[in-house]
């Protein structure tokens, strides 16, 4: 394959910023994402979004992250495919989420259908040497922020909580808790250009 036409080509121009690079990841993965997030709903009834939703939702994710230099370790398709495969899998966990909450019938059409445990709609859990993998890179880059302050922000931010929730936590502004983040990804990006 020419150089021009590889994962890894495109996923140094998406990093770069170049949106044009975006096309190729799309018609290489985009069928692989759909039938992950098919595999990942799979709950016997109508959901309001379908797996292509899924699908894009995750992709564009993916392209606004990597552009905006949030994934500086990411270099070649074994990293990309596992990135995307993770979120994904987020992405079809959060609408199960959603479609289960109260103004949606509190999940019980999901529990009629047999989907009574969001852990078996989910899937299997990732592989143990990908497990530590981040384990390990989520460890190295904790150690970097040497304040306790951006650990716990940084954690909190892992766990999914928002900026409000964090910034209630930690008695501050949500304004302070952005420009946290904005310095442990300035941390992070050099940690990952070492």
């Amino acid at each position: 394959m020419d150089a021009d036409g590889s994962v890894t080509h495109w996923l140094r121009q998406l990093q770069a910023g170049e949106h044009q690079a975006a096309q190729g990841l799309w018609e290489r993965y985009f069928r692989r994402l759909v039938g992950l997030a098919r595999a990942k709903l799979r709950s016997g009834r109508r959901l309001a979004a379908d797996e292509e939703d899924v699908a894009l939702s995750a992709f564009d994710s993916f392209c606004r992250a990597a552009e905006e230099g949030r994934f500086p370790q990411l270099r070649d398709r074994d990293n990309l495919w596992r990135v995307l495969m993770l979120i994904t899998a987020r992405k079809a966990v959060h609408l199960l989420r959603d479609e289960r909450r109260l103004k949606r019938g509190g999940g019980a059409t999901l529990a009629e259908s047999g989907g009574d445990d969001l852990d078996q709609i989910v899937g299997r859990e990732p592989s143990p040497d990908f497990a530590a993998q981040v384990a390990e890179e989520c460890q190295r880059l904790l150690t970097r922020l040497d304040n306790p302050g951006l650990i716990t922000v940084a954690l909190m931010k892992m766990d999914g909580h928002s900026n409000e929730e964090i910034a209630k936590h930690m008695e501050c502004a949500p304004r302070s808790v952005g420009r946290k983040l904005q310095l442990i990804r300035r941390i992070w990006e050099k940690a990952g250009a070492e």
